[in-house]
């Protein structure tokens, strides 16, 4: 088969873990900027091109989509769907999760379990918001934040107040979710692909820091999830509509709840943890989903 990788990053571990996992198979890859990849949409004949040369038909794409990008990332996704090319993640299901409030609604209204999160606009109601999410300490995130960034833990109502208002007033988007201190600075990633948990590990933050990122000096070890994590995980990633997701979640006394549903996880830590050859199990799912379509057959998503 022929693949594409979409990434800004062709040296990244994830995108040449993919593409050696796919050589491997014997399947032709080529990696390509994803803001480099231009459209032409016509109605009988969509096409992409890069480089000012029309790309051929491919069987597969892998988007790795970064969230700065992910407008422009999920058209370049939806091109390639009007042309007839499986993506292992479609655009719809890239651009609801990467909207973290509408993919926390989507969540809610399926009855998965998540932090008890507020959202507002107005400095009149921030007080109340804290209020609505168990007061503080409590945390404030962006948005658009990505890998611990944007994401304050405020640890009194004074300075809850000072960083919502702050925010506020910069006209930024947050959320403000309650503070889960038994988790104790720990939370799960679970790898899931085509409905199945295929790998899980603990992140821990490091001492003094409650963010868990492995970006943030996080270490991470590889654990085994209790059915009802299993579960929460394979429904978080149906419910976005991803075949290949990392789900973050929090271990609280009412449960596991949901932090993040992630389009583009990253293979390095989780890959390290636990040992499981994520790339080459990524590369079966396509084998066994792509299906031999005719070039530029019309899109029906």
């Amino acid at each position: 088969m022929k693949i594409v990788i979409l990434s800004r990053n062709s040296d990244s571990y994830s995108v040449q873990r993919l593409k050696t996992a796919a050589e491997n198979h014997s399947h032709q890859v080529d990696v390509f900027d994803t803001l480099r990849c231009y459209m032409n949409v016509s109605t009988h004949k969509p096409s992409i091109h890069y480089m000012g040369k029309e790309l051929p038909h491919y069987d597969a794409v892998i988007p790795r989509i970064g969230a700065s990008i992910s407008f422009y990332g999920a058209a370049v996704v939806r091109q390639f769907e009007m042309v007839g090319t499986f993506c292992v993640n479609s655009s719809m299901s890239i651009t609801r999760s990467r909207d973290k409030l509408r993919a926390l609604q989507l969540l809610s209204r399926k009855g998965i379990g998540l932090p008890v999160t507020g959202f507002t606009h107005s400095l009149s109601d921030v007080a109340d918001t804290i209020a609505m999410v168990g007061g503080a300490p409590l945390i404030v995130k962006l948005l658009e934040g990505t890998q611990g960034i944007g994401v304050v833990l405020a640890e009194t109502p004074k300075a809850a107040e000072s960083i919502i208002e702050a925010f506020l007033g910069l006209k930024t988007n947050i959320m403000v979710q309650e503070y889960i201190k038994e988790s104790k600075g720990a939370d799960i990633r679970c790898l899931v692909i085509d409905g199945q948990v295929v790998a899980s590990m603990e992140r821990q933050a490091v001492a003094g820091e409650f963010r868990s990122n492995l970006h943030r000096g996080g270490n991470a070890r590889a654990i085994e999830i209790s059915e009802e994590e299993r579960h929460t995980a394979i429904q978080a990633a149906e419910v976005m509509g991803l075949k290949f997701a990392g789900v973050d979640m929090l271990r609280s006394e009412r449960g596991p709840l949901i932090m993040e549903v992630n389009s583009s996880p990253g293979l390095n830590g989780i890959e390290d943890a636990t040992g499981v050859d994520i790339a080459s199990l990524v590369i079966q799912y396509i084998e066994k989903s792509a299906k031999p379509i005719s070039p530029h057959c019309p899109y029906e998503g």
